[in-house]
Protein backbone atom coordinates (compact mmCIF):
# COMPACT_ATOMS: atom_id res chain seq x y z
CA UNK A 1 0.00 0.00 0.00
CA UNK A 2 1.37 3.27 -1.19
CA UNK A 3 1.12 6.56 0.98
CA UNK A 4 -1.78 8.89 -0.29
CA UNK A 5 -0.07 12.02 0.45
CA UNK A 6 -3.46 14.11 0.41
CA UNK A 7 -5.34 11.72 3.16
CA UNK A 8 -4.06 13.04 6.95
CA UNK A 9 -4.50 9.48 8.37
CA UNK A 10 -1.88 7.80 5.82
CA UNK A 11 0.69 10.61 5.89
CA UNK A 12 3.37 11.86 7.69
CA UNK A 13 5.46 14.67 9.23
CA UNK A 14 7.62 14.55 6.59
CA UNK A 15 5.54 15.29 3.71
CA UNK A 16 3.30 17.90 5.74
CA UNK A 17 5.96 20.07 6.61
CA UNK A 18 6.56 20.75 3.00
CA UNK A 19 3.59 21.01 1.50
CA UNK A 20 1.31 23.94 1.63
CA UNK A 21 -2.13 22.93 1.79
CA UNK A 22 -4.86 25.25 0.56
CA UNK A 23 -7.95 23.28 1.39
CA UNK A 24 -8.76 20.73 4.21
CA UNK A 25 -11.54 18.19 3.77
CA UNK A 26 -13.67 17.09 6.72
CA UNK A 27 -16.11 14.10 6.06
CA UNK A 28 -18.96 13.97 8.42
CA UNK A 29 -20.73 11.07 8.61
CA UNK A 30 -23.02 8.93 11.27
CA UNK A 31 -22.92 5.31 12.91
CA UNK A 32 -26.76 4.04 12.26
CA UNK A 33 -28.89 0.66 11.41
CA UNK A 34 -28.88 0.51 7.18
CA UNK A 35 -31.80 -1.93 6.86
CA UNK A 36 -30.84 -5.68 8.00
CA UNK A 37 -28.36 -5.95 5.63
CA UNK A 38 -25.92 -2.90 5.27
CA UNK A 39 -23.21 -2.11 8.35
CA UNK A 40 -23.51 0.64 10.85
CA UNK A 41 -20.70 2.07 9.19
CA UNK A 42 -22.49 2.86 5.88
CA UNK A 43 -22.09 6.72 5.62
CA UNK A 44 -18.86 6.48 7.21
CA UNK A 45 -17.04 3.71 4.49
CA UNK A 46 -19.22 6.41 1.94
CA UNK A 47 -17.60 9.42 2.96
CA UNK A 48 -14.12 7.90 3.68
CA UNK A 49 -14.34 6.88 -0.64
CA UNK A 50 -15.35 9.69 -1.87
CA UNK A 51 -13.37 12.22 0.51
CA UNK A 52 -10.39 10.28 -0.66
CA UNK A 53 -11.71 9.40 -4.45
CA UNK A 54 -12.15 13.22 -4.86
CA UNK A 55 -8.92 14.47 -3.24
CA UNK A 56 -7.27 11.81 -5.47
CA UNK A 57 -8.89 13.19 -8.51
CA UNK A 58 -7.78 17.31 -7.13
CA UNK A 59 -4.34 16.19 -6.44
CA UNK A 60 -3.79 15.01 -9.75
CA UNK A 61 -4.95 18.57 -11.07
CA UNK A 62 -2.37 20.05 -8.83
CA UNK A 63 -4.25 21.30 -6.07
CA UNK A 64 -2.67 20.55 -2.68
CA UNK A 65 -6.39 19.40 -0.68
CA UNK A 66 -6.08 16.99 2.55
CA UNK A 67 -8.59 14.19 3.96
CA UNK A 68 -9.13 14.83 7.34
CA UNK A 69 -10.32 11.71 9.49
CA UNK A 70 -13.91 11.23 8.90
CA UNK A 71 -16.43 12.32 12.30
CA UNK A 72 -18.33 9.01 12.31
CA UNK A 73 -20.78 10.25 14.72
CA UNK A 74 -24.08 12.14 13.62
CA UNK A 75 -27.66 13.81 14.71
CA UNK A 76 -30.01 10.47 15.46
CA UNK A 77 -32.80 12.21 17.48
CA UNK A 78 -35.16 10.66 15.38
CA UNK A 79 -33.98 7.27 15.87
CA UNK A 80 -32.90 7.41 19.75
CA UNK A 81 -34.96 4.51 19.96
CA UNK A 82 -32.95 2.02 17.43
CA UNK A 83 -29.81 0.20 19.57
CA UNK A 84 -26.82 1.98 18.96
CA UNK A 85 -27.71 4.68 16.21
CA UNK A 86 -25.06 6.98 18.24
CA UNK A 87 -26.37 10.87 18.52
CA UNK A 88 -24.87 13.66 18.84
CA UNK A 89 -26.30 17.53 19.10
CA UNK A 90 -26.23 19.92 16.68
CA UNK A 91 -24.53 22.53 19.38
CA UNK A 92 -22.09 19.32 19.70
CA UNK A 93 -21.31 19.36 16.00
CA UNK A 94 -20.46 23.24 16.30
CA UNK A 95 -18.50 22.57 18.78
CA UNK A 96 -16.34 20.12 17.13
CA UNK A 97 -16.43 22.23 14.05
CA UNK A 98 -15.29 25.54 15.97
CA UNK A 99 -12.11 23.66 17.22
CA UNK A 100 -11.29 21.76 14.48
CA UNK A 101 -11.48 25.31 11.93
CA UNK A 102 -9.81 27.21 14.76
CA UNK A 103 -6.66 24.75 14.97
CA UNK A 104 -7.06 24.80 11.02
CA UNK A 105 -6.56 28.31 10.74
CA UNK A 106 -3.61 28.88 13.02
CA UNK A 107 -1.62 26.21 10.28
CA UNK A 108 -2.75 28.24 8.17
CA UNK A 109 -5.04 26.37 5.77
CA UNK A 110 -7.99 29.25 4.35
CA UNK A 111 -10.47 26.56 3.48
CA UNK A 112 -12.08 23.83 5.00
CA UNK A 113 -14.84 21.53 2.93
CA UNK A 114 -17.32 19.66 4.68
CA UNK A 115 -18.28 16.77 3.38
CA UNK A 116 -21.20 15.21 4.36
CA UNK A 117 -22.90 12.09 4.29
CA UNK A 118 -25.99 11.89 6.10
CA UNK A 119 -28.91 13.08 5.97
CA UNK A 120 -29.70 13.84 9.72
CA UNK A 121 -26.62 16.65 9.58
CA UNK A 122 -27.09 19.79 8.50
CA UNK A 123 -24.30 22.71 8.31
CA UNK A 124 -26.20 25.17 7.39
CA UNK A 125 -27.25 26.80 10.44
CA UNK A 126 -23.47 25.42 12.22
CA UNK A 127 -21.35 27.68 9.54
CA UNK A 128 -23.70 30.79 9.57
CA UNK A 129 -22.85 30.97 13.64
CA UNK A 130 -19.30 30.16 13.24
CA UNK A 131 -18.36 31.64 10.27
CA UNK A 132 -18.09 34.82 11.89
CA UNK A 133 -15.76 34.18 14.54
CA UNK A 134 -13.19 32.58 12.13
CA UNK A 135 -11.46 33.72 9.32
CA UNK A 136 -11.11 30.15 7.65
CA UNK A 137 -13.78 29.78 4.59
CA UNK A 138 -16.15 27.07 5.98
CA UNK A 139 -18.74 25.27 3.37
CA UNK A 140 -20.57 22.23 3.12
CA UNK A 141 -21.99 20.09 0.58
CA UNK A 142 -23.69 16.55 0.60
CA UNK A 143 -21.67 14.16 -1.15
CA UNK A 144 -24.78 11.49 -2.13
CA UNK A 145 -26.74 14.62 -4.45
CA UNK A 146 -23.71 15.99 -6.06
CA UNK A 147 -24.51 13.69 -9.24
CA UNK A 148 -28.16 13.75 -9.98
CA UNK A 149 -28.76 10.01 -8.77
CA UNK A 150 -31.70 9.43 -11.29
CA UNK A 151 -29.58 8.89 -13.33
CA UNK A 152 -27.68 5.54 -12.06
CA UNK A 153 -30.86 4.11 -10.02
CA UNK A 154 -34.50 3.67 -10.92
CA UNK A 155 -35.16 4.32 -7.27
CA UNK A 156 -32.09 5.45 -5.17
CA UNK A 157 -34.06 5.60 -2.06
CA UNK A 158 -33.60 7.50 0.95
CA UNK A 159 -31.89 5.15 3.08
CA UNK A 160 -30.28 1.82 2.54
CA UNK A 161 -32.02 1.61 -0.30
CA UNK A 162 -31.15 1.04 -4.18
CA UNK A 163 -28.39 4.09 -3.83
CA UNK A 164 -26.69 3.29 -0.52
CA UNK A 165 -26.45 -0.71 -1.25
CA UNK A 166 -25.20 -0.10 -4.24
CA UNK A 167 -22.51 2.27 -2.85
CA UNK A 168 -21.72 -0.09 -0.25
CA UNK A 169 -21.53 -3.01 -3.07
CA UNK A 170 -18.87 -1.33 -4.91
CA UNK A 171 -16.89 0.01 -1.68
CA UNK A 172 -17.07 -2.97 0.93
CA UNK A 173 -19.22 -5.53 -0.51
CA UNK A 174 -18.09 -8.39 1.96
CA UNK A 175 -20.03 -6.27 4.69
CA UNK A 176 -23.29 -6.78 2.81
CA UNK A 177 -25.31 -9.11 3.56
CA UNK A 178 -27.14 -11.09 0.41
CA UNK A 179 -30.70 -8.69 -0.40
CA UNK A 180 -32.46 -11.64 -0.12
CA UNK A 181 -32.21 -10.84 3.47
CA UNK A 182 -33.18 -7.39 3.28
CA UNK A 183 -36.34 -5.59 3.99
CA UNK A 184 -38.15 -3.99 1.97
CA UNK A 185 -37.37 -0.63 2.86
CA UNK A 186 -41.22 0.80 2.88
CA UNK A 187 -41.64 3.82 4.32
CA UNK A 188 -44.82 5.05 6.04
CA UNK A 189 -45.26 8.81 4.92
CA UNK A 190 -46.54 11.82 7.27
CA UNK A 191 -50.36 11.95 7.44
CA UNK A 192 -50.54 15.76 6.85
CA UNK A 193 -50.49 16.59 3.49
CA UNK A 194 -48.17 20.03 4.24
CA UNK A 195 -45.44 17.83 5.55
CA UNK A 196 -45.60 14.77 3.49
CA UNK A 197 -45.82 17.73 0.57
CA UNK A 198 -43.52 19.46 1.54
CA UNK A 199 -44.64 22.59 2.74
CA UNK A 200 -44.09 22.16 6.34
CA UNK A 201 -40.87 20.30 7.63
CA UNK A 202 -40.80 17.63 11.18
CA UNK A 203 -38.03 15.32 11.97
CA UNK A 204 -39.67 11.84 11.41
CA UNK A 205 -39.66 9.14 13.93
CA UNK A 206 -37.75 6.30 12.46
CA UNK A 207 -39.48 3.13 13.83
CA UNK A 208 -42.51 4.61 13.11
CA UNK A 209 -41.75 5.14 9.68
CA UNK A 210 -39.83 1.98 8.82
CA UNK A 211 -39.94 -1.15 9.98
CA UNK A 212 -36.32 -2.42 9.00
CA UNK A 213 -34.81 0.96 9.14
CA UNK A 214 -34.72 1.19 5.52
CA UNK A 215 -36.28 3.83 3.50
CA UNK A 216 -36.50 2.55 0.10
CA UNK A 217 -35.69 -0.47 -1.96
CA UNK A 218 -32.45 -2.34 -2.65
CA UNK A 219 -33.92 -4.55 -4.37
CA UNK A 220 -32.04 -3.73 -7.75
CA UNK A 221 -28.67 -2.51 -6.58
CA UNK A 222 -25.84 -3.51 -7.93
CA UNK A 223 -21.76 -2.84 -7.60
CA UNK A 224 -21.67 -1.63 -11.04
CA UNK A 225 -24.20 1.32 -10.09
CA UNK A 226 -22.15 2.06 -7.20
CA UNK A 227 -19.23 2.24 -9.24
CA UNK A 228 -20.43 4.65 -11.50
CA UNK A 229 -22.27 6.71 -9.37
CA UNK A 230 -18.83 7.10 -7.31
CA UNK A 231 -16.83 7.95 -10.53
CA UNK A 232 -19.95 10.70 -11.83
CA UNK A 233 -20.05 11.91 -7.91
CA UNK A 234 -16.61 12.33 -7.23
CA UNK A 235 -15.38 13.85 -10.64
CA UNK A 236 -18.00 16.60 -9.71
CA UNK A 237 -16.64 17.14 -6.24
CA UNK A 238 -13.03 17.67 -7.14
CA UNK A 239 -13.79 19.62 -9.42
CA UNK A 240 -15.43 21.80 -6.92
CA UNK A 241 -11.84 21.16 -4.31
CA UNK A 242 -9.69 22.44 -8.15
CA UNK A 243 -11.80 25.50 -8.50
CA UNK A 244 -12.40 26.65 -4.43
CA UNK A 245 -8.09 25.95 -3.92
CA UNK A 246 -7.02 28.49 -6.78
CA UNK A 247 -9.92 31.34 -4.94
CA UNK A 248 -9.24 34.19 -3.50
CA UNK A 249 -11.41 34.00 -0.32
CA UNK A 250 -11.43 37.73 -0.17
CA UNK A 251 -12.82 38.45 -3.93
CA UNK A 252 -15.26 35.55 -4.07
CA UNK A 253 -17.87 37.77 -6.09
CA UNK A 254 -18.41 38.77 -9.89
Amino acid sequence: MSIRPYILAETNWKNVKETKFDVAILPWSATEAHNYHLPYSTDTLECDHIAAESARLAWDAGSKVIVLPTVPFGVQSGQLDIPLCLHINPSTQAAILFDIAQTLQLHNIKKLVILNGHGGNDFKTIIRELQPKLKIFLCALNWYVAAPPKQFFDEPGDHAGELETSMILHIAPDLVLSLDQAGSGKEKRFRIEGLRNGLAWAPRQWTKISNDTGVGNPKTATGEKGKQFSIATSKKIAEFLVELSKADINDLYE
